[in-house]
């Protein structure tokens, strides 16, 4: 009998992946990566502005030719494609009209930033998430908080609404609704785009939409017009009410999606959902299994049982909500605004000099420049391994894009202090290393001080598979063992598990998992010895981090 396949869905920041995998065993069987055309060309965003947006062609482009090789690739057994499951990175809002559509589609839309997908990073709405923050001084709205961790971000949902609605009034005039990117495309693939018809998941809601089960819902009508008016005459209130988790099926292929992408009218479209949950579910999560999403920035997943949880609200992170991950668990968030940006931005910071030398030299054989580039990062991790200095180490905060967590906070900026004349090039890459580490265990402590234990980490992306020596300091700084996944694609296995399910190949999420979940492939143990050393260097982070803080305060 012929196997069952699903295929994964995972919109990153830069590029989106298709995974096929055989629902019986989990052995992924097809993938391919296709890269976003237009934000490869930096277009419509504005780093000195934190302005970073997306536009819908680029999805909808490289959706289209990154599954049509996945089914290539298949040959005979495209037949056997069941269901499809998709994540995207989270909060990326953008506009829709009455129809549906995404306002950037439109003709007299189509190069208007604000009319196009808000990226996560786009830090744009500081001032709007403020404001929500201070209306939620208020004690009749300051329940509203509670379920993202107290701090409203300018990363999430109605931050950038209420930006783009000050900002633009012909963007607002044509607005109909707002919708997140991981539920825009199982919407738009499904046919069920229409505001009325969008079934909106439950990962995104809780987490970026303040809505929640212990307040019916979205914030009352009364937050939302004193927030701003026009948030309750320009688009119709409630937003949405139910949330759906990610293993409900929103649909079928629609017959126009399935001809341009040579699958069956059958395929069961599920739910859509966060990358970094969808990756959790995709590395195996159990209950107070931390998963740590290791990229341009992280996320941290956390699940636990309701029992723990006893209706508290766990304070500064990025939000619990029931279900977000696995349904029947209470699904947190947490994370770092940078990590692996941080290591680029050094890079960048690095080879100006070469980049002016091409520009300057065109004629030139760059070869040996571009070698240069590639390991940059790797030899000078390498470097300062060898003799790592931790006594002379400069302390460095790792606030580069703001904090996510403890206590999410926009305004706040990096900082290297403890430079000598001594100082050289490597080890100034290693307290870049030892920050993020210090981060990453800042967010470790937030759960566990809470009384939220975690019995395991595991570490899946790009660097927890590729950078031995930082997953190495992780550990060492966080004194726990750290696993890191089998799997290069664990977003879209989660999505294919969660696929899987909404198309009844499994009855749940955890069974589903039994078959599907990345095994682990390597296991960092702490050093005792450094850890000892390293103790003292956290310690230090933590006062600078007080420090720091008071220099950003609005």
């Amino acid at each position: 009998m012929s196997h069952k396949i699903a295929i994964g869905l995972d919109f990153g920041s830069d590029s989106v992946r298709a995974l096929a995998v055989d629902c019986s065993n989990g052995k992924e069987l097809a993938t391919n990566t296709v890269f976003y055309p237009r934000w490869k060309k930096g277009l419509y965003c504005n780093p000195i502005q934190n302005q970073f947006r997306q536009h819908p062609l680029d999805f909808i482009e490289s959706l289209t030719i990154v599954i049509r090789s996945v089914v290539k690739q298949l040959g005979d057994k495209t037949a056997q494609i069941v269901a499809i499951g998709v994540d995207a990175t989270g909060s990326s809002p953008a506009p829709l009209d009455k129809s549906g559509q995404i306002l950037a589609l439109r003709p007299d839309f189509s190069d208007n930033p604000n009319a196009m997908f808000i990226l996560w990073k786009d830090h744009t709405a500081i001032e709007e998430a403020e404001q929500i923050n201070r209306l939620c001084e208020n004690k009749s709205y300051a329940l509203f908080l509670k379920g993202c961790g107290g701090v409203y971000s300018s990363e999430w949902f109605w931050s950038k609404i209420l930006h783009v609605f000050k900002q633009d009034q012909a963007v607002k005039q044509a607005t109909a609704s707002w919708i997140e990117c991981s539920d825009w495309i199982p919407a738009l693939l499904s046919g069920t785009i229409e505001p009325h018809k969008i079934k909106r998941g439950r990962c995104a809601a809780g987490h970026k939409c303040l809505w929640n089960e212990q307040w019916g819902g979205l914030p009352s009508y009364e937050f939302f017009k004193e927030l701003d008016p026009s948030l309750v005459t320009n688009l119709p209130y409630p937003l949405f009410n139910e949330t759906y988790t990610a293993d409900i099926a929103v649909g079928t292929l629609t017959p126009e999606w399935a001809k341009k992408l040579g699958l069956n009218e059958k395929v069961i479209i599920s739910g859509g959902a966060i990358d970094s949950h969808v990756g959790a579910v995709g590395a195996g999560v159990k209950p107070y299994s931390l998963v740590k999403v290791i990229g341009t920035s992280t996320c941290d997943m956390l699940m636990a049982e309701k029992k723990q949880v006893h209706g508290r609200f766990i304070k500064g992170i990025c939000g619990q909500v029931n279900g977000s991950i696995i349904p029947g668990y209470i699904g947190f968030e947490a994370g770092q605004s940078a990590f692996g940006d941080i290591f680029a931005w050094y890079q960048r910071f690095l080879t100006w000099s070469l980049q002016f030398y091409k520009k300057s030299h065109p004629e030139q054989d760059n070869k040996c420049f571009e070698a240069i580039e590639h390991d940059l990062l790797n030899d000078l991790a390498q470097e300062w391994q060898k003799n790592p200095n931790l006594e002379y180490l400069p302390t460095t905060i790792d606030w580069f894009n703001g904090r996510r967590t403890p206590y999410a906070n926009q305004r706040l900026k990096g900082t290297i202090s403890g430079l000598t004349l001594a100082t050289d090039t490597p080890t100034v890459f290693g307290s870049l290393i030892v920050s993020t580490a210090c981060g990453a265990r800042a967010i470790m402590e937030c759960f566990i001080q809470q009384d939220i234990p975690i019995h395991t980490i595991i570490a899946i992306g790009g660097i927890a598979k590729k950078s031995p020596i930082i997953m190495q300091v992780c550990a060492d700084i966080m004194k726990r063992e750290i696993e890191v996944s089998y799997s290069e694609q664990c977003c879209a296995l989660g999505g294919a598990i969660l696929g899987a399910v909404a198309a009844k190949v499994y009855s749940s999420v955890l069974e589903a998992q039994e078959k599907m979940a990345s095994p682990i492939a390597q296991i960092y143990k702490p050093n005792e010895q450094l850890s000892e050393s390293y103790e003292y260097i956290y310690k230090r982070y933590l006062e600078w981090t007080k420090v720091s803080e008071t220099q950003y305060m609005s």
